[in-house]
């Protein structure tokens, strides 16, 4: 049995690539619903240390007030080939009608190849709050104060 519950998620498939490889989830818990590139070649090379920006050929619409999505790297890829999401989680506002980016880093040391259709990132859709922003001089002390990076050690 899924846990959470469901919400209703428009797609549009805006090219005839991504409609032969239709979005889902890879296992009936799966948080994440796969991304996949989508273009005209049947490969894209990426170098060490070099970005790539992917097509999904896809755009989608949210039904539900405060849920935005979330793009983030695939386990297996980014673990075993070094290709994760080049700024770390991308953001889909829940009134983006444009198509899905996924840009990808190869943070290994060799030359990486993406398939047309390869699932390259997956999509959570995850509940988000808005910040009632109130201008200050002083905030409240707290023990850590201003401590920053390494401030509390490392055991």
């Amino acid at each position: 049995m899924v846990s959470g519950f469901k919400i209703d998620m428009k797609v549009k498939y805006l090219h005839k690539v991504a409609a032969e490889s239709p979005i889902e989830y890879s296992t009936q818990s799966s948080a994440g619903i796969d991304l996949r590139a989508c273009m005209e070649n049947d490969f894209q090379e990426i170098a060490p240390g070099e970005r790539f920006a992917f097509h999904t050929g896809i755009a989608i619409e949210i039904c539900s007030e405060g849920v935005a999505g979330f793009v983030y790297s695939r386990s297996g890829l980014g673990t075993k080939e070094g290709l994760t999401v080049s700024q770390g989680v991308g953001v889909i506002d829940p009134d983006y009608r444009g198509e899905i980016i996924v840009s990808l880093l190869n943070t290994s040391d060799k030359n990486r190849r993406v398939e047309r259709g390869q699932r390259i990132a997956q999509l959570v859709l995850m509940p988000y709050h808005h910040a009632r922003i109130i201008p200050v001089e002083e905030l409240d002390e707290t023990e850590r104060g201003c401590g920053g990076f390494g401030h509390t050690g490392k055991q």
